[in-house]
């Protein structure tokens, strides 16, 4: 918690200093209250005392000053919730901007290491729980603590039988906020892992809902989620129940405290004798009243001391998950990134459009299996180059390198001529155009999504949008919609089929004229004849841009001018079509369970 209140700002710790003043002085204002209700008490018992001794526009009147007092109070605490509710919105703000930064730094390693919903969960619900601790923690937990022990001050020496029953009645309180401390803590801290869990097999559900529902797998999806929202019920349940013996608890002490001090109150106003003396009895008289307008006075500091403590188990409700929450949140921001880009591209490239894999091999963890082992290859400028091999053979993780999702664990990744670890970040994506193997699209319009983000063509005009659309065959259902490239797209691109998704996201990467163009598998939902008309206008009009093509289907990089078949993380083939189906094995069982002899050796 202390890291992430570091992050507070000059001007919020001042406001922050500002709220605990005005708590100090709305608790000084209340504790003067009680004062002048014994003056009234010894108003009442004055033979002869009218309303006005006691109320009157005079500031020495003592209802007037009871009056002033509260109202004194009432305007510190205003003051105090409108800092704390500024602190809190300021704070959270940053903090949420703060995480939200550091986690689009993150490479896939730390996104998958938390998963998103956990990431979703501790930029809203977590720092909505450090949101909390402001918003109430300024007006409540400074307040109780303050409350008490002043009160306690103010009564100490006033009577030891009354300062007995106090000490008694905070006894209870103790062990009622140790059990707390004890039982109810350490199961807060279990509430957030449960949510994130919760929220996951929510967002599973939703994702794959027609996958469920084809499978008649509802009851199945019902019993994880009722299973995971069962935990999160019942530990909320625990919490619940023992906070709820807050209320009668506090009840119970106070009530009981207030009839204690009546009760001794009663025995000392009983052992104050009345002389026989009746010089003597107006002087007893006013020892009994005295005594009453103690006890009335004491009582009143007694609630405020139990106030105090009331607000002090406030504590109890908010600061266990806020704790946690802090902890994860700081978890986030103090992660870096295992990708590290220099702040400034100070290299020269050598070469324009070639990529160079020098020995190159991966794992994710250090003690997991080599994902790929001493790959080695170079594609010239102009040049296509293809990937195939059995599904988890690497070839997408091997792609991924180029543009530094993941770094290579040994060897070195050239991109024209230059080590990938030299360039910037914008230098770097400028350079390199990607596809990933499940189109991405943006919730706003068609074109919005084509002039996303920097490169050399930014910004876009709409001749270079269409162009790009044309090129990727996606032009004519984009002229059929109604707004054309001011058309809506869903979050998701869910408003569009997988083959249109897959064009426009080809479109986005053409319109940005890399020098090297990475399609991950980016044809799977295209149609044959797309797939080869797409083929041979990007062999016509873009012979400058270096391709390179992961795919399934033999068709699909038959024309490349290099072809390299991997087989768990090894080459195990390079060359072309025509090398690779003469000579190597496992190109020639995928090539011919896809085409026929003739096919192949047609070129179809």
């Amino acid at each position: 918690m202390l890291k992430v209140l570091k992050r507070l700002n000059a001007k919020e710790i001042i406001m922050i200093l500002l709220a605990v003043a005005f708590v100090c002085l709305n608790v000084y204002l209340e504790l003067r209250i009680p004062d002048y209700m014994s003056d009234i008490t010894r108003l009442l018992s004055t033979k002869g005392t009218t309303v006005k001794d006691i109320f009157a526009w005079d500031v020495d009147a003592p209802g007037m000053r009871m009056i002033l007092l509260s109202l004194g109070s009432f305007l510190s605490s205003v003051v105090v919730g409108f800092m704390a509710a500024r602190v809190a919105a300021s704070f959270s703000t940053r903090l949420r901007d703060d995480v939200f930064h550091s986690v689009m730094n993150f490479s896939d390693a730390e996104i998958k290491k938390f998963s998103i919903p956990s990431l979703l969960t501790r930029t809203t619900n977590d720092i909505t729980q450090i949101q909390l601790v402001f918003t109430m923690g300024i007006q409540v937990i400074t307040k109780g603590p303050i409350m008490a022990i002043w009160a306690v001050t103010k009564i100490a020496d006033k009577n030891h039988n009354w300062l007995m029953a106090l000490l008694v009645a905070i006894a209870v309180l103790l062990v009622m906020l140790s059990f707390l401390l004890i039982a109810v803590m350490p199961k807060q801290r279990m509430i957030q892992k449960l949510t994130d869990k919760l929220n996951s097999i929510t967002r599973e559900s939703l994702t794959g809902l027609r996958v469920v529902r084809a499978y008649n797998a509802e009851n199945y999806q019902d019993a994880k989620f009722a299973k995971a929202n069962d935990e999160v019920t019942n530990l909320n349940l625990f919490i619940g129940r023992s906070m709820a013996m807050l209320t009668p608890v506090m009840t119970s002490i106070s009530s009981g405290l207030t009839l204690a001090i009546y009760w001794i109150g009663a025995y000392l106003i009983e052992d104050i004798a009345i002389p026989k003396d009746p010089t003597k009895i107006a002087s007893a008289m006013s020892d009994k009243v005295a005594v009453f307008s103690d006890m009335i006075v004491y009582s009143s500091y007694a609630m405020q001391v139990v106030m105090g403590f009331m607000m002090m188990v406030a504590v109890f409700f908010i600061l266990p998950r806020a704790v946690v929450s802090a902890g994860r949140v700081n978890e986030v921001l103090e992660t870096n990134s295992s990708i590290l880009y220099p702040e400034d591209n100070q290299a020269t490239p050598t070469e324009k459009g070639s990529v160079e894999f020098n020995n190159v091999s991966f794992r994710y963890t250090k003690n997991s299996e080599a994902v790929l082992e001493h790959v080695s290859f170079k594609a010239k400028a102009g040049q296509t180059v293809a990937f195939i091999g059995s599904t988890g053979s690497g070839k997408s993780t091997l792609v991924n390198l180029i543009p530094r999702f993941y770094d290579a664990t040994e060897g070195t990744i050239k991109v024209d001529g230059l080590d990938v670890r030299q360039y910037d970040h914008d230098t770097l994506h400028k350079i390199v155009g990607y596809i990933p193997q499940k189109a991405v699209l943006f919730s706003g319009d068609i074109k919005s999504n084509m002039d996303m983000g920097q490169s050399n063509e930014s910004p876009l005009d709409d001749a270079k949008i269409w162009d790009a659309l044309d090129l990727a065959q996606g032009r004519t259902f984009v002229e059929m919609k109604d707004g054309k490239l001011n058309s809506h797209v869903a979050q998701g691109g869910q408003n569009f089929s997988g083959g249109q998704k897959q064009r426009l996201a080809i479109a986005r990467a053409l319109a940005r004229k890399p020098e090297i163009l990475i399609f991950d598998d980016s044809f799977s939902a295209l149609d044959y004849k797309t797939d080869r008309i797409l083929r041979q206008r990007l062999a016509e009009r873009t012979k400058d841009m270096t391709k390179l093509i992961v795919a399934q289907r033999i068709s699909t990089i038959m024309d490349a001018d290099q072809i390299l078949v991997l087989d768990e993380g090894k080459v195990v083939g390079q060359g072309t079509h025509e090398e690779l189906l003469a000579n190597n094995e496992v190109y020639q069982e995928i090539a011919y369970s896809q085409l026929s002899k003739e096919e192949l050796e047609n070129g179809k």
